[in-house]
């Protein structure tokens, strides 16, 4: 019997992140149901990231904060000539993977937990006074990694690819599978994710969050589900595969 069989997963990735974790879900015999809770959209104005962009070389360090931002900031660079002495950063295996599979090589990545934290305590990242760091990242985002490297001495600028916001499908699809009948598990991807799950389930979210396991990739993701009400998340961790696996090995223990 398929370890999945007969269990209903909500996956709340962005949709063109989403595919993967579907697919594993499915051939683990469960039934998954896309509801994106973040859309990621192109910016309305790209100057100033172009703006950015002409004095690349003027950088000691360029920082992707995540695979939307490498893949995104790389569309926006086009045939633009990276220079040679530009060193590279990322927050963790799948964001360096996706720099290593476009031709850049020696990116610096923690080897563990994919976060800012963990890319700040490696030693490339702790002598930066006087370095000039440019972030890729969407609209706004997490201030942490800026905030730490300006402290330690660095001059930092911030080079916004891409924008993020509620889906345009609003809570039509999360509401449609929830009324298909009981969902037994919900996969988030990101703090802000989890936020507009709250938000877009409304009068029902307290209630829904409470009764149904949540799969969140990180423990700082579990501590906001814990303050919205979760009584059950689970750290899987960020890649399809673990979240994949860490459904398999929940419902496998709890029969």
């Amino acid at each position: 019997m398929s370890a999945l069989a007969g269990k209903r997963i909500v996956v709340t990735r962005p949709a063109e992140q989403a595919k993967g974790l579907l697919a594993r879900i499915r051939e683990a015999g469960g039934e998954a149901f896309a509801c994106p809770t973040l859309e990621i959209r192109e910016l309305e104005d790209a100057a100033p990231f172009l703006a950015v962009v002409e004095r690349l070389d003027q950088f000691d360090l360029a920082i992707f904060v995540s695979r939307n931002a490498v893949r995104k900031g790389l569309a926006l660079l086009g045939d633009r000539r990276w220079p040679a002495h530009l060193a590279l950063a990322t927050v963790g295996r799948g964001s360096r993977e996706e720099l290593e599979a476009a031709g850049f090589a020696g990116v610096i990545a923690p080897p563990g937990q994919p976060d800012s934290e963990a890319l700040l305590a490696l030693p490339a990242l702790n002598d930066v006074k006087g370095k000039r760091i440019v972030i890729f990242r969407g609209d706004g985002g997490r201030a942490l990694l800026g905030e730490q490297l300006a402290r330690r001495g660095a001059a930092v600028t911030y080079a916004a690819c891409y924008r993020r916001a509620l889906p345009a499908a609003g809570a039509g699809p999360l509401l449609a599978a929830w009324a298909r009948g009981p969902v037994d598990a919900v996969t988030v991807s990101s703090g802000e994710g989890l936020a507009n799950l709250a938000l877009l389930l409304g009068d029902t979210a307290t209630q829904r969050l409470r009764d149904t396991p949540l799969f969140v990739p990180h423990a700082r993701v579990a501590a906001q589900a814990a303050r919205l009400g979760a009584r059950c998340t689970q750290v899987a961790g960020p890649g399809d595969a673990e979240t994949a696996a860490a459904l398999v090995a929940y419902f496998t223990h709890a029969g």
